[in-house]
């Protein structure tokens, strides 16, 4: 058989869509683990992103923080975490946030940083308080570019969260992790097909997100 064999028998079987070990609630699960990865990686990293970036310093901190980060093995950190914390929710997304932190808060400090300085220099001049001028001023134009940031962090995080069936929780990885245990290829096949989905559904929320929020004059910069 060949991968379009597999994925038609794991996706016509019947048995594949109900159920606890069903594609509904195993798809909702990894879209869970997937949004709240997400929202605390985006909670920690356009703080520390829009601040430094308006300010204009740490940004040679935030490089090494970034680059060290993403040398880290997510699942060496899900094996480091499990042993310390022990298994549950809170190992998988350790390692989920670490891996997503970077683009985010690397991305939105350049998309700061980028920001033309004479509206800048124009909004001080009138007097705006720098709270205004980072919201008002730089966070419009610099939105493509942070939006962009979220999405890389975004897909990273929809690829490698299958690590959850690792330590015995749900998602799209269950298939994966069972399929290998179980030597069932059609299950491997079915379940990487499923990632690979979520991962292009993702794409196209984000190009959606892109087109509602910003303004059309950034967008054709």
């Amino acid at each position: 058989m060949n991968v379009l064999d597999f994925v038609n028998a794991f996706f016509s079987d019947s048995a594949h869509w109900h159920g606890y070990d069903g594609i509904p609630q195993r798809f909702w699960e990894h879209l869970q683990y997937s949004l709240l990865a997400l929202a605390v990686a985006a909670a920690i990293g356009l703080p520390v992103g829009l601040l430094t970036g308006h300010t204009g310093r740490g940004g040679n901190a935030l490089a090494f923080i970034a680059n060290a980060a993403r040398a880290l093995p997510s699942f060496g950190l899900l094996v480091l975490a499990v042993l310390l914390i022990g298994f549950g929710l809170l190992p998988v997304m350790i390692p989920l946030v670490v891996l997503a932190i970077p683009p985010i808060l690397v991305t939105t400090y350049e998309a700061v940083r980028s920001v033309d300085p004479a509206p800048v220099d124009a909004a001080r001049g009138m007097g705006m308080r720098e709270s205004r001028i980072l919201f008002r001023v730089e966070v419009p134009v610099a939105l493509p570019l942070v939006l962009s940031g979220l999405r890389s962090a975004a897909i990273q995080i929809v690829s490698t969260a299958t690590i959850a069936a690792y330590v015995s929780l749900g998602g799209l990885g269950r298939y994966i992790i069972d399929g290998l245990y179980q030597r069932d290829y059609e299950k491997v096949v079915g379940g990487a097909t499923l990632v690979a989905v979520l991962a292009l559904a993702t794409l196209a929320v984000f190009w959606a997100v892109g087109r509602l929020a910003v303004s059309p004059g950034v967008r054709r910069r």
